[in-house]
């Protein structure tokens, strides 16, 4: 066996044993796929409980560590992260428990009177919400619309 073959062999070798070396990568060690949500009007806030309701189902289905989800809300979607909203509170609550971010345009804040101390403390504020928007959408963020 000459010199060649002998390289040949070895360089095979090395690549075999280099497959079963090299980490894999699964599921678990994937980046999560980010979406925002935009939460303006929905005409009551039966709507913006659907939104969240939605938002559960899909962590559900696909896996809180597969997704991270961030909520801008602005406009009238505003009143949907109030502490006292009876229809999204304690939705708001579970879900910022598994992952989902709350974000609150403070131009909406003021133009509805709102103050920092109506939102539970899971929810950020932003300057504004539709650039907030446009941001994480920048930044890789895939549109989810409710």
């Amino acid at each position: 066996m000459g010199i060649d073959m002998k390289m040949k062999i070895m360089w095979v070798l090395l690549s075999v044993a280099a497959i079963f070396v090299m980490p894999t990568v699964n599921a678990a060690e994937k980046e999560p796929v980010a979406f925002v949500m935009q939460l303006t009007r929905s005409g009551d806030n039966y709507g913006h409980r659907r939104a969240f309701l939605q938002i559960d189902k899909v962590l559900d289905d696909l896996g809180e560590k597969n997704l991270k989800i961030v909520v801008v809300a602005y406009e009238d979607g505003i009143h949907a992260l109030l502490a006292d909203n009876k229809e999204t509170s304690q939705l708001l609550t579970k879900l910022a428990n598994r992952g989902v971010e709350f974000k609150a345009c403070r131009i909406s804040m003021k133009a509805w009177g709102l103050k920092d101390e109506q939102f539970p403390l899971e929810v950020e504020f932003v300057s504004a919400g539709a650039p907030e928007v446009i941001r994480l959408q920048m930044n890789g963020y895939k549109y989810w619309r409710p």
